[in-house]
Formats: structure tokens, C-alpha cells, sequence
């Protein structure tokens, strides 16, 4: 029972190893991907994003922030790599791709604690702890075992935004600023008139996009809605969601555009630049053609083309038990997004808890919860407990918060200091 076992080394496997070894405690990683790459991932390093570069809000006043302060305390391996490899963004944590999952993969193999296997695990193995933490896109034959074990996987679809060179904006029509002047310019923001947002939007909804097997609307995960989608919904639909252009008046003019498409760096070096709230399945064609339509964006150089795939997670509170654990075979547990969380920061949390667990085992501890009123804490109740699950990210609501998130903040805080204290003293 003492050998441990993590399948997939992506934010949430590299947690889960992360916890253990810096407790002093060997891991085995299962990555397959030098061998086999799903249709998102291109990178041979762990944790590698492959939707947003954006961890969102390090604001404690927003979910997202607080859910990272709280996290930090247990020493993330994935909080501390996004900071030393932040790129400029406002209120928000994004970084550099490569070099943040470079940090993350150079730091466990610098343990001496961590052996990885290159191969495709069908199921795990009947000794030893097991974490499946293979992800969203799990398939093939593990696929099968999954369902076989969890009674079916549950399905959405998620979309990735493109990414485009920075040699290939017009400076000339584009201009740098930060909504209401917060941030250190950290956006390109691209302006429309009015008759230019218009023949943009019927551009868009007209376009063709990639044909999916089983693809239902309905499915679509809402902070991740196609930019085509957001467009079919109603003319305006833009202009009050990514497109949306208040704060961020033209130096140019003095004045707000009609529509903005904004510009996020995509690495430190500023050569490449995703386009904000874009992710789209439309064929690569039109994606080229409708982008070129944007404003200072005519020459266009796309790097990395936007791609739409199915997501998948497990009904987790009928066969999960609190700590993450297969009720019918306790020396497996699941994390990451395959639990039911959603985003980055919360499927890399659902590692750390299942990681500091699995150590608390090894050394004859009783496992422990996080408290319910923390975000970690809320989170895992919700996943572990919901009447009919849904992917579920950080929110205030979970906390029965109300209006004062503030109070909320800092008591889920407080409270999370005080557990890894206790933690801390009954070691």
C-alpha cells in the first residue's frame, strides 16, 4: 500500500505529486503523452494549459483569488510556478505556458522523489495507491474502466481561444489600455465602429464551423461559450460580454469604441497574443477570415488555432467519498476536473487535497477535510454532496455569501489558517 501511483501529470497530478513528495514521500507518474497526445495537448511538459494562459483574478474580493490565498498555504507547487512566471495582466494571473510547465515538471523531477512512465494506462493496478488524475479528455481503454467503475461519464464541451503573432497587429489602429485604467497596460485592445462590429457579427454567425459528433448547445459550458455561440444569442450579445467596450476609451478619440476585441500576452517575451473570450470550433478557414475582419488585426498571423473538444467527469458524489476515494475500492482516488470542478486553479486544488491525504495516509494519519466555509472546503462539499452535479467552479455562492464577499473572504481565510496550524501542530 505504501508505493503511490498518479495517472495523468497534468495541474491537478502534478499537485497531487507535489503534496507527497515535499513530505518526503516516492510518487510514480503514469504520463502517456510522449507516447500519445489527446487533441489539445502539444507540449511534453507537465501541466500544460491548454485552454486559457489566464489563472483569472488574484483579487481576495473575487472567488478565484481567494481560492488561490487559501491554496497557497499548503505551498502549491502550481501557485508558485504561475507567479514566477506571470505575464503582465491586470488583476489577473496568466503566464507564460512553456516556461510555467517547464517550472512545474523541472521542480518534481529536481525532488529525486518522483519516477515517471511514459505509457497509457488502461486501469490502475490492484496494489499501491492510485490517483486517477488523467483530465477532462480521459478516453480509450481507461475510459471504459472509468465508466465501468463510476456507473458512466457525464459530458460538455469546452473551446480554446486562438492565438496570433505580435508582429502581426497594427499598432497604427490598436491601442494599449487596461479596463478603467487598472493594470499596468496590459491589453491590446482592437476598436470597432459601429458598422464594423455589425459585418463582424454577421461574418461570424454565418460561418462554418467543425461538424461534432453528439454536440448539443445545451452542453456548452457557460464560461467557455463558443465566441459564435455568444454571437447567435443576439446582435449585442459582444458587446455585453468579451466585446464588451466600457473602460476603455480610444486615446485616439477620448471615447469608448462601439465594440472592443481585446489582446492578452500569451508568453513573457510578448511575441504572441490570445484573443480574449475567442474560443471558438470554427473550421480554420473562417477563423483566419473572420479574425483578418477585426481592426488592426487585417494581417493577422495565427499561431495556434482556436478547437472545441468534449470534456468529461464522473458523478462524484454517488461513488467518490469525501476525500475523493472510490467507495468501492479505497485505494483509488480521483482528481482534477474529472471529479466535477471546473478551471484550473480548482482542478489543481482537488490534487493538493487528494495529495496531502494520501501522504496523511502513508504516515498512519487520519485523513482530514478542509472546512466547509473555506473555498477549498465549499468546493469539495459541492462535488462530493450535489443532488445532480455540474461542472462547478469557484464562486461566492457557494459560501452563502450574499452581497458581503469581502466578510466572507476573510473569514474563509482565517478559517483555512487556522486548520493548517492545527495541521501544522499534530504532525
Amino acid at each position: 500500500m505504501n508505493e503511490v501511483h498518479v495517472v495523468g501529470a497534468g495541474l491537478a497530478g502534478s499537485e497531487v505529486a507535489w503534496q507527497l513528495v515535499k513530505r518526503g514521500h516516492k510518487v510514480i507518474i503514469h504520463e502517456m503523452k510522449k507516447i500519445k497526445k489527446s487533441p489539445v495537448h502539444k507540449s511534453d511538459y507537465f501541466a500544460e494549459l491548454v485552454c486559457s494562459n489566464s489563472l483569472k483574478s488574484v483579487d481576495l474580493k473575487n472567488a478565484e483569488g481567494l481560492l488561490k490565498e487559501e491554496m497557497k498555504l499548503f505551498g502549491s507547487i502550481i501557485l508558485d510556478c504561475a507567479m514566477e512566471n506571470k505575464v503582465p495582466a491586470g488583476k489577473a494571473l496568466a503566464v507564460d505556458r512553456e516556461k510555467f510547465s517547464r517550472c512545474v515538471t523541472e521542480r518534481l523531477l529536481a525532488s529525486g522523489l518522483v519516477e515517471v512512465i511514459d505509457e497509457e494506462v488502461t486501469k490502475p493496478g490492484e496494489n499501491g495507491i492510485w490517483v486517477i488524475a488523467t483530465g477532462p479528455t480521459t478516453d480509450g481503454v481507461l475510459a471504459e474502466w472509468v465508466k465501468e467503475v463510476s456507473g458512466g461519464l457525464f459530458n460538455f464541451f469546452d473551446a480554446v481561444a486562438p492565438i496570433i503573432s505580435a508582429d502581426s497587429i497594427n499598432m497604427d489602429i490598436c491601442y494599449v489600455a487596461d479596463r478603467y485604467g487598472i493594470g499596468s497596460g496590459d491589453y491590446i485592445n482592437c476598436p470597432m465602429n459601429k458598422e464594423q462590429y455589425e459585418a463582424f457579427w454577421e461574418a461570424l454567425v454565418n460561418a462554418e464551423v467543425v461538424e461534432m459528433k453528439d454536440f448539443d448547445r445545451k452542453l456548452l459550458f457557460e464560461r467557455c461559450q463558443p465566441i459564435e455561440e455568444i454571437a447567435r444569442s443576439g446582435k449585442d450579445a459582444m458587446r455585453y460580454g468579451p466585446l464588451r467596450p466600457v473602460g476603455l476609451p480610444d486615446p485616439k478619440t477620448g471615447k469608448e469604441p462601439y465594440a472592443v476585441v481585446q489582446l492578452r500576452k500569451e508568453n513573457v517575451e510578448g511575441t504572441m497574443y490570445n484573443l480574449v473570450g475567442f474560443q471558438t470550433r470554427l473550421k480554420w478557414g473562417e477563423q483566419l477570415r473572420v479574425i483578418r475582419m477585426i481592426p488592426g488585426l487585417e494581417n493577422a498571423e495565427i499561431l495556434r488555432y482556436g478547437v472545441m473538444h468534449r470534456n468529461s467527469y464522473i458523478d462524484s458524489p454517488r461513488v467518490l467519498d469525501r476525500f475523493l476515494r472510490l467507495k468501492r475500492q479505497p485505494n483509488i482516488f480521483f482528481a482534477g476536473q474529472i471529479t466535477g470542478v471546473e478551471g484550473y486553479v480548482e482542478s489543481a486544488m482537488t490534487g493538493l487535497y487528494v495529495g496531502l491525504n494520501v501522504a496523511r495516509l502513508l504516515e498512519g494519519k487520519e485523513m482530514v477535510e478542509f472546512p466547509k466555509k473555506t473555498m477549498c472546503g465549499a468546493l469539495i462539499d459541492y462535488i462530493t454532496t450535489a443532488e445532480e452535479l455540474k461542472p462547478m467552479y469557484a464562486n461566492f455562492g457557494l459560501l452563502g455569501a450574499g452581497k458581503n464577499r469581502e466578510k466572507a473572504a476573510e473569514r474563509a481565510l482565517s478559517e483555512m489558517k487556522s486548520f493548517v496550524e492545527r495541521l501544522e501542530y499534530n504532525k
